[in-house]
């Protein structure tokens, strides 16, 4: 008989689902396919180490971690876009 109210563990399902299909968005955002012997930013030669760590990888460390702090300082905003309206009007 439906009651019409969530089951007991209807939160914790709700959020195990959640993080299932964050962890399937980063997993499907990572480099697929061959990966490159040398960095495509640099040139220089990518680690054997690297390539089986990350399959797909196209850049070195270095380049890496560059390519993330430029992605990062683009995402910051100077506006507070998750704010009501009335606290960005004052």
């Amino acid at each position: 008989m439906a009651t019409g109210w969530a089951g007991d563990n209807a939160v914790n399902d709700q959020i195990r689902d959640s993080i299932a299909d964050e962890v399937q968005r980063a997993r499907d955002s990572l480099p697929k396919g061959p990966g490159l012997d040398f960095c495509e930013e640099c040139g220089d030669p990518i680690p054997e180490a690297r390539k089986r760590a990350l399959p797909g990888v196209r850049l070195c460390v270095q380049c890496q971690k560059e390519a993330e702090a430029d992605r990062d300082r683009q995402a910051v905003s100077p506006y507070n876009r998750k704010g009501s309206k009335d606290s960005q009007l004052r």
